[in-house]
């Protein structure tokens, strides 16, 4: 019988979230295939004038080798991906190689430096300098890319640029002096660098721009956006403003979707507070690693944020010698995913138990055993990558260090540890689940929590799809699976479940409204996310197929995120309702959880919507990209979305655990918390990373990519004023925020009252 008498939800619900996985990853299987025929060749050797032998495609990949081992990626970017303090390091290679050329054509014709040049013969030489940069000369037959002379003279010269980068003191900006000391790695690293500049200049075959659509802008060497950049542009638009209206239309038809349902929410009969089993309590254990690991997560933003003012210094202390920038970002990254992670693994323990409604035998021993691997993982990994930047772990450093790809930093074989912890945690799941599973009338939201959980483990696998030598073009390409799938797409929906089970354990909204907005929430947010990864690479040596997909389908990503401040809203009146008899709504203990999910839905809209929005345009991306308004969308998406959606989970659980009497201890520290990190986050935001990423962006267009990486600009001027102003946001953000909510954690884990067990 359906719930309260209701009409069954339609099965079309379930259908058509199955329709959009199976047509949105079958196009997505195509341009992985395109992925692999696309992406820049490796010649095997790479020759001068006279056919002398200059370096192999050996030299490049063990180049892409001494890149990924010291972590540079975490430094600064490559084709417009990774860190912020260092340089993109393609742009920096092709801005200086584009200067020795031209030099080096003024004394071929003139006898005279380019500098001496008249205005004709100054135009002459420049000329050259982009339409040799824009020849392809690589022969596919036999497997050979040729240099002008100009060429190799650029070659040899950075050769000496970047020895002298990685040894003198305070050359690389958060990096110790010497630190990469090998010679024979130097020229390596040249190589590899070389080949990804060249990419970004020499024409695709059959086509007028180059392999990363002429990524980065460098009027030197003539790259500039491409007319598809602006196309694509435009009719992204389209896609947005249609996926709006569409939307909006379909939802003030049917006023049942969404969480307010079918106004059903307030129970005649209020929820139960059902006791709490075994393994709920060992969740608590999980809840405080949780918020230890958010406390040093946050240390590791707040010493990054410094780097950025004074990078060869913290306070007169030189911190790169200990805990160099490319370090403490991969721990800042990683342990973000951890905590967050982790909270939500910990809150599916917690409800997969409540909604089988027995407590399968030694599920408590178990948690515990996935909580120590956990452990072992997150230690193992940082101490490991630790090891393997400081070249201490020989030819292990692939699988025991550090891998060198930004968010997917941990070592191989840490990787396997953790993939095992989320198959350990699924079984976990299951075993809770199965009873519900077997009841007819609770079946098919048990079911879907399950499928949710599976998506977790499933959509990790495409990390070890690439290897130390795989083109970058490729490896970007699976990275991606990983950051955009599986971060940004089923953790979310997973999230998601995990709220829609929440509010049905608090008596807010009804089994049948909670699997609807399940079905919906996987049907917009599947529809544009799926294929708006191909936002993500633009210019990361793709075809343009990459962009048209990326540019209207990350359009549609805006929608559902729009109508999460209908959300918002939702949540706040759900919270308010009241059962009959006017008083307040049982649910109301868990006032904080819900709080945090109204910031969710906030910071959704503005971090993941607006400001997503604002960089996914192509022509946007293509001034943009790896600036401060990358970092600002970051950071109120990464920890707005994913952060908050965490601490609500957190909340949830440790209100849980107590009474309300021992729950009064903690709520204080909770509400402070959570007020210090809204209006931290904030103040980041509206005081630096906004204004100080628009700086950048302006600087970029009207100099160049690589002239608003250098420190001579970031370290100057209203865009370094603003970087120094940031540490009033962060100060906030840390002791008003994240301080009170590790206090507030940690009691309540001490001070659990046994009269909940």
């Amino acid at each position: 019988m359906a719930e309260q008498g209701k009409k069954a939800l339609s099965p079309w619900w379930r259908n058509s979230a199955i329709i959009v996985m199976i047509l949105g990853f079958s196009v997505l299987l195509v341009m992985t295939v395109l992925t692999y025929r696309s992406a820049p060749p490796i010649a095997s050797k790479v020759v001068g004038p006279g056919g002398k032998v200059v370096y192999t495609g050996d030299t490049i990949r063990a180049g892409q080798e001494v890149f990924l081992k010291y972590a540079l990626m975490e430094h600064g970017t490559l084709w417009g991906h990774g860190a912020y303090l260092g340089p993109d390091y393609s742009a920096e290679y092709l801005h200086r190689a584009a200067l020795v050329m031209r030099d080096h054509r003024a004394r071929e014709l003139f006898n005279k430096a380019f500098a001496d040049l008249s205005g004709d013969q100054a135009a002459a030489v420049s000329d050259y300098v982009k339409k040799t940069l824009r020849e392809n000369r690589y022969d596919p037959d036999t497997d050979t890319l040729s240099l002008t002379a100009g060429q190799v003279a650029a070659f040899r010269d950075q050769i000496r640029f970047w020895t002298d980068y990685f040894h003198k003191e305070n050359g690389a900006p958060g990096l110790p002096a010497k630190y990469i000391q090998d010679p024979d790695e130097i020229k390596d690293l040249t190589a590899y660098l070389g080949w990804a500049a060249w990419a970004t200049t020499a024409a695709r075959p059959g086509e007028d721009h180059s392999y990363t659509n002429n990524f980065p802008y460098e009027p030197l060497a003539g790259n500039q956006p491409t007319p598809s950049t602006y196309m694509w542009s435009a009719i992204s638009l389209l896609f947005l403003l249609g996926g709006l209206g569409l939307v909006l239309f379909v939802f003030g038809k049917f006023s049942y979707l969404g969480w307010k349902g079918d106004g059903d929410s307030s129970h005649p009969h209020p929820v139960k507070v059902l006791p709490i089993t075994g393994s709920q309590w060992a969740v608590g254990a999980f809840i405080a690693v949780v918020a230890l690991l958010f406390l040093l997560q946050t240390l590791a933003g707040g010493a990054l944020a410094h780097f950025r003012v004074e990078p060869n210094g913290f306070y007169g202390f030189d911190l790169a010698k200990l805990l160099p920038y490319n370090l403490l970002r991969t721990w800042h990254l990683q342990l973000a995913i951890f905590w967050i992670a982790t909270a939500w693994v910990a809150g599916g323990l917690f409800l997969a138990v409540s909604i089988g409604g027995k407590e399968p035998k030694g599920q408590k021993v178990l948690a515990y055993v996935l909580l120590g691997a956990l452990t072992v993982v997150v230690l193992g990994s940082m101490f490991g990558e630790y090891l393997g930047i400081n070249d201490k772990l020989g030819d292990l450093w692939f699988w025991l260090g550090h891998q060198g790809s930004e968010y997917l930093d941990l070592g191989r074989f840490w990787q396997v540890l953790l993939a095992s912890g989320l198959i350990f945690w699924l079984w976990l799941m299951f075993r809770a689940l199965l009873p519900a599973i077997r009841d007819p009338k609770r079946s098919e939201l048990s079911s879907l929590f399950l499928f949710a959980a599976v998506a977790i483990p499933v959509f990790y696998v495409p990390a070890f799809f690439y290897g130390a030598h795989t083109n970058f073009a490729v490896i970007d390409h699976w990275r991606f699976w990983i950051i955009h799938l599986w971060v940004e797409g089923f953790f979310e929906l997973f999230a998601t479940v995990l709220v829609a089970i929440m509010f049905v354990q608090l008596g807010l909204v009804s089994t049948q409204s909670a699997t609807r907005i399940i079905y919906l929430d996987a049907i917009l947010y599947l529809t544009g996310g799926i294929l708006g990864i191909a936002h993500h690479w633009y210019f990361t040596g793709q075809s343009e197929i990459a962009m048209a997909l990326g540019a209207c389908f990350s359009a549609l990503e805006v929608v559902p995120l729009t109508l999460l401040t209908l959300d918002a809203w939702d949540f706040i009146r759900l919270g308010r309702s009241r059962p009959a008899g006017g008083e307040p709504h049982p649910a109301m203990r868990q006032k904080w959880a819900i709080y945090f999910l109204v910031g969710v839905g906030f910071w959704n809209f503005v971090g993941a919507g607006v400001f997503g929005f604002l960089i996914n345009l192509p022509i946007v991306s293509y001034f943009e990209i790896g600036t401060t308004l990358t970092a600002n969308h970051g950071h109120a998406a990464m920890f707005g979305v994913f952060g908050m959606l965490a601490l609500a989970v957190l909340v949830y659980v440790l209100r849980e655990l107590q009474t309300d009497e021992t729950w009064k201890r903690s709520e204080r520290f909770i509400r402070t918390g959570f007020w210090g990190l809204q209006i931290g986050l904030g103040l980041m935001l509206v005081l630096d990373l906004f204004p100080a990423g628009v700086i950048q962006l302006w600087d970029v267009v009207s100099n160049s990519y690589w002239h608003a990486r250098q420190p001579e600009f970031t370290q100057t001027g209203a865009f370094h004023v603003l970087e120094w102003i940031r540490i009033a946001g962060d100060l906030v953000f840390l002791l008003a925020g994240v301080v009170p909510m590790v206090l507030g954690t940690l009691i309540g884990f001490v001070r659990r009252d046994a009269a909940r067990a």
